[in-house]
């Protein structure tokens, strides 16, 4: 894999994080003038079964009430709950998932859930027990694929007893269509959530108004068309009207026309004080009693604050931690009142940010102030406040919100801060990419200074952007010239170089150099906990490598929780330590937490470019579906690696997409498939690059590994012997223990084959037990039934052992015997390589033989009736006919029976 990990995904600073998440747990303040809505919460309660309650409408429909008011239905009933409201920072992954675990600890579903505890929270979801809801408002806010696929995971997991309640503008991407056929869906949407016109009757009741005639009424309801927030601002309106006959006949157009016209008609009746009170302080997403002073010096703010807050008009109430009170605008008003401001007042926009800038800075709160200094278009003063903060986030890893910052600042004012360009050009290399670096570093002209900070970070700079490119060789050579030059004035370019020549000389074969250099990146004081996460990740894969598969597992676990605050999970960590560690996962079998794991990293990867990632997630991501039957699935993700290679330009992508689908035309037992897409997958000059270098996607997934697969499996399985015989004293030669490990599985599936059964017996024997003491398994599982005669014989002998029996290896070898399909599994694979007399038995229907190939595909019971256009009842109905027909005990050996008698390729 490339060699600079991408994004670290750290949480707020624990100063910011009482305020950050003010408010973010508890439900939005209760209003008297609440309407009922007991058709909505009677819907909820007859869709106790659907995992998905989504309530979608536009703004200001009461999308948040409705889910209060299912809130405290669930409640009544003894659910456990607990609510989100989201903001835009939640597409921060570390940010949503320590707010994910609050919120999970404050359902109280586990006595794991308690603070401080490390748990892998999302796994207290999955458990069936006492019923809970999670409810998460604002949904509309999250945009970042990773967060997205974490909730989709999070969605697919959940139990029967659990259910999550969404409140969002938009349609979320959520995998809808596949819970809306299966009946795990309830939604709730503009239409159900529009006002009756007796609940417009009882909204204005509530809002102590004069009861309208019931005609004027009518029209309001049309007029509105039972809209909430236009209804709430008729009636601030109407309170100030003495004929609202009059007034309702002038209300025209169409919703967003209705609530502009509202709101302007209702700020313009305000006192002046109240109505530049409002102005002002629109730029605020908080607001406090300091902090609008800083705004408004001549009006007393707290008096102010609370006495909108008594209207019950504008203001919504915020709890915290704070001893003053805090409050936030209605959406749907604070746009308008920021789009007004701008319109009346444009030249105070700038120092009222300044002004909240100023206020923030002055409570060192950098973050906000920052924002405030970029919004109010005072660049120089915000690249001020980086200059104080940035080198501290770079070191702590915090690049998407560095690359956020500098994305919004002009390049020629960026031009005038050396510094920041540098750190710019870091952010920018760890979430978009090196091509997108490169571009930065040419333009800015830092290669050329005199600096000895600026030349220290182009230093490290240049040889990593040409090994993220894929251009090992030329990063080398680059990379020695810049390690003759340390120590320079930065440590943590320093190490940054470090680190990435230790990858760099990995790959290249020179073992001993990338573990000198490691050495020296542990020993520097630089203090980063992003260079120490590139260390660890770096050791792993070495250790990986040559066998060492605990030891490995254990390093990648220290990188991903290489965070400032040892309380986040290891979800909490970064995505290039994270995709190593989802991949030692996955050799471990540990199959939901690899899930876990990928849906977070996955998309950040990719983001960044890395090849050997993108390699990595979307085999593994395709080996799962495959394994769950999701055919379509697993292909498309193939499909999606293969356009990556091509759009970014990499033909090792290409060509790696390419023979991950020849292995699962392989797993289908299509021979002919298979064959011509390992043709098309050779690519000379790719694997010949791959065969002089050691890059960790390739060392069980090469075009020599992929061809010496189809021989064993289709073709002579003597030749692929001797072949790998011959190959496999190299591979031990050079430390390649993990290649070794699985030359040695499809030796001993090609002495099988051969019938050898104790040649291969003892080939396997020499996998397992080593297997037994590291605790890796998918390397050899991965290979499907193929394996399950060797392990078979391996089980049989030691049971037949009369002498003191390895109780670590005999579970292990029952495990993996177990997953493979057992005895019967066994005995079928015994006959699998010839073919016996033609099929003698009762003939097979044409919907059964269907059945049989999508069967043997890999289809799973809900594809196959997809597919098929029938029910699941169906499939089932049609496979224990089949079953019965073939006298077999399971699919597995369903299939390898009528491969055996040729009903099937």
């Amino acid at each position: 894999m490339s060699p600079p990990p991408s994004a670290s995904l750290v949480c707020a600073p624990d100063s910011d994080r009482a305020l950050t998440h003010a408010g973010k747990f508890d439900l939005p303040g209760s209003n008297a003038s609440w309407v009922r809505r007991d058709a909505i919460t009677e819907r909820v309660d007859r869709a106790a079964a659907a995992k998905l309650v989504l309530v979608r409408a536009p703004a200001g429909f009461g999308k948040t009430t409705a889910l209060r008011q299912i809130h405290e239905q669930l409640q009544a009933r003894g659910v456990a709950t607990a609510w989100i409201t989201l903001d835009a920072a939640d597409n921060d992954v570390s940010r949503f998932l320590s707010c994910l675990a609050e919120a999970i600890a404050r359902l109280q579903i586990g006595e794991e859930s308690q603070t401080g505890r490390d748990v892998d929270a999302l796994a207290l979801l999955e458990r069936d027990g006492a019923p809970f809801a999670l409810f998460l408002d604002e949904f509309e806010v999250l945009k970042s694929s990773a967060v997205l696929a974490l909730l989709r995971e999070i969605v697919s997991r959940l139990p029967r007893s659990g259910q999550l309640v969404i409140g969002s503008r938009n349609l979320p991407d959520l995998d809808l269509g596949r819970l809306r056929v299966r009946g795990q869906l309830m939604e709730i949407d503009a239409q159900v959530l529009r006002f009756s016109v007796e609940e417009t009757r009882e909204f204005l009741q509530a809002r102590r108004l004069p009861a309208l005639p019931h005609d004027v009424l009518e029209t309001l309801h049309a007029r509105t068309e039972g809209w909430v927030a236009a209804l709430l601002l008729a009636s601030m309106a109407l309170e100030r009207h003495d004929e609202p006959s009059d007034f309702v006949q002038r209300l025209t157009g169409g919703g967003g026309a209705i609530a502009e016209y509202l709101a302007e008609d209702v700020l313009g009746r305000q006192p002046a004080d109240v109505r530049e009170f409002l102005l002002r302080t629109s730029i605020l997403r908080q607001l406090s009693p300091s902090l609008c002073q800083a705004l408004q010096p001549r009006v007393d703010c707290a008096r102010m604050l609370a006495r909108l807050h008594a209207s019950s008009l504008f203001l919504l109430p915020i709890e915290t931690d704070a001893t003053e009170p805090h409050y936030r605008f209605h959406s749907l008003f604070a746009t308008f009142l920021r789009a007004q401001l701008v319109r009346e007042h444009s030249d105070e926009v700038l120092r009222l940010h300044l002004a909240a800038s100023a206020w923030y800075e002055s409570v060192d709160r950098l973050v906000p102030a920052i924002d405030h200094a970029i919004e109010g278009g005072d660049f120089p003063y915000a690249l001020t406040l980086l200059s104080r903060t940035a080198q501290g986030f770079l070191k702590e890893g915090r690049m998407r919100l560095l690359a956020r910052w500098f994305a919004a600042i002009p390049r020629g004012t960026l031009h005038a801060h050396p510094l920041m360009q540098a750190i710019a050009i870091w952010a920018v290399l760890f979430t978009q990419g090196p091509t997108e670096a490169q571009v930065l570093l040419a333009d800015s002209g830092l290669a050329l200074s005199e600096d000895a900070v600026i030349s220290a970070h182009v230093n490290a700079q240049r040889p990593l952007l040409l090994a993220m490119q894929d251009r090992y060789s030329e990063a080398n050579e680059l990379g020695r010239e810049g390690l003759a030059r340390l120590p320079t004035a930065v440590p943590f370019a320093d190490t940054a170089l470090t680190n990435c020549m230790a990858h760099v000389t990995a790959v290249l074969g020179q073992t001993h150099e990338a573990q000198r250099l490691l050495d020296s990146a542990r020993s520097s004081r630089c203090g980063s906990v992003f260079n120490r996460m590139y260390t660890e990740s770096t050791e792993g894969m070495l250790d990986f490598e040559r066998g060492l598969f605990r030891q490995a597992m254990a390093r990648f676990r220290i990188a991903v929780g290489c965070t400032r605050d040892s309380s986040y999970r290891y979800t909490g960590g970064n995505a290039w330590a994270g995709v190593l560690y989802a991949s030692a996962m996955y050799e471990a079998d540990d199959l939901p937490l690899v899930e876990r794991l990928l849906n977070v990293y996955a998309p950040l990867a990719c983001d960044v470019g890395l090849p050997d990632h993108m390699i990595e997630c979307h085999a593994i991501r395709s080996r799962l579906l495959f394994g769950r039957g999701d055919v379509d699935g697993a292909s498309r993700v193939l499909t999606e690696l293969e356009t990556l290679g091509h759009l970014r330009k990499l033909p090792r992508v290409v060509a790696s997409a390419r023979l991950e689908r020849a292995c699962m035309l392989m797993r289908q037992g299509n021979a002919f498939g298979a064959r011509a897409e390992l043709d098309r997958s050779d690519d000379p000059a790719v694997w010949d690059r791959v065969a002089r270098q050691r890059l960790p996607a390739h060392e069980l997934l090469d075009i020599g590994i992929g061809r010496l697969r189809w021989e064993v499996q289709f073709g002579d399985a003597g030749a692929a012997a001797l072949r790998i015989a011959a190959e496999l004293p190299a591979a031990l030669a050079a430390s390649r223990i993990r290649r070794a490990h699985k030359l040695r599985v499809l030796w001993a599936v090609a002495l099988w084959r051969k019938n050898s059964p104790q040649a291969a017996a003892d080939a396997m024997g020499e996998v397992l037990l080593q297997g037994s003491r590291e605790g890796f398994a998918r390397l050899i599982l991965d290979e499907g039934a193929a394996v399950a005669g060797p392990i078979h014989a391996v089980l049989r002998n030691l049971r037949k052992n009369p002498g003191p029996q390895d109780p670590i290896l005999l579970e292990y070898v029952q495990r993996l015997h177990t997953a493979l399909g057992g005895d019967a599994l066994a005995s079928e694979s015994d006959q699998a390589a010839t073919t016996g007399t033609p099929w003698q038995g009762e003939s097979m229907t044409g919907k059964e033989m269907r059945v049989l190939n999508l069967l043997a595909e890999g289809y799973s019971n809900g594809a196959m009736a997809e597919k098929l256009f029938v029910a699941e009842s169906t499939v089932r109905t049609h496979l224990r006919s089949i079953n019965m027909k073939l006298a077999a005990q399971n699919r597995t050996q369903a299939v390898s029976i009528a491969r055996r008698h040729g009903l099937i390729r």
